[in-house]
């Protein structure tokens, strides 16, 4: 049995042996025992999640796909002296699962071969349930790998960039080609790694610093003093020269900064 790739579900199959090997080798032996796949497919990263991970669960919507990975994988256990209990199926749309009730708190580290058309949803879930998850490595179209790790005075620097690196280490590992998919993309691919830090909590309101980072970006070619016109800052803060800025010259340090001003000025 082979699936097939479905278009509207974003799928394109890898079936390069050693890039699925090099991004399951992306995952670092940090103390977890748990990895979540998304989006497995037909199962070309899973076999080596399974010798690298003493317990695995998948997570899939194609319905077509859960039964090539329920009638494959079998085997699986079995050539890699696996107990089944270490690898679970999951039928269902990630964007749609508690993390929380999934995984009972445990810490699971997330990784696959993303759908382009909801990565970047994927990793803001990530983000949401940081507590959880303590690192995630995954393909990506290659612009969205390189926004996620790209430092600040970049036009490619954005909201994905500021709230990945505010609790994670962000790094672009490598990149690859459209002909290694079935069928192959129009673009290339990028595999990126976060590792969350050590202290990821941050001094100033989450809530706050998540709204002031989207805010500015969402007119990003505005200084701060106008595209966070509706924060009503009061003048002396305004000029304050942090807000003669744009969003894309501010690190992560300067973002917390820039939340501190503006609950100190009393929002």
């Amino acid at each position: 049995m082979t699936v097939r790739a479905k278009k509207h579900l974003g799928q394109h199959f890898l079936n390069d042996e050693n890039i699925a090997k090099k991004i399951a080798d992306s995952l670092t032996e940090n103390g977890y025992d748990h990895v979540l796949e998304i989006g497995p497919g037909m199962g070309v990263l899973t076999k080596y999640l399974l010798a690298k991970k003493p317990k695995v669960t998948v997570m899939e919507l194609d319905s077509e796909s859960v039964v090539y990975l329920k009638e494959t994988f079998p085997l699986e256990h079995i050539h890699l002296n696996t107990k089944p209990e270490k690898f679970t199926i999951v039928e269902g749309d990630f964007l749609k699962q508690s993390l929380t009730t999934t995984f009972k708190n445990q810490q699971v580290a997330i990784i696959g071969n993303f759908p382009y058309n909801i990565s970047s949803q994927i990793v803001f879930k990530a983000i949401e349930n940081r507590d959880l998850v303590p690192e995630f490595s995954g393909m990506f179209q290659k612009e969205v790998a390189q926004r996620i790790a790209e430092k600040e005075g970049s036009k490619t620097y954005g909201i994905l960039s500021v709230l990945s690196q505010a609790f994670y280490d962000a790094e672009y590992l490598f990149t690859v080609p459209p002909s290694v998919f079935n069928p192959p993309p129009k673009v290339d691919s990028g595999v990126v790694r976060l590792i969350r830090k050590e202290n990821y909590t941050l001094p100033v309101d989450e809530k706050l610093f998540f709204r002031v980072v989207k805010t500015a970006f969402n007119q990003r070619r505005k200084m701060l003093r106008s595209s966070l016109k509706s924060f009503q800052l009061s003048d002396t803060l305004k000029e304050d020269p942090i807000f003669a800025m744009r969003p894309e010259q501010l690190s992560v340090e300067k973002f917390i900064e820039l939340t501190d001003k503006i609950a100190k000025d009393g929002h």
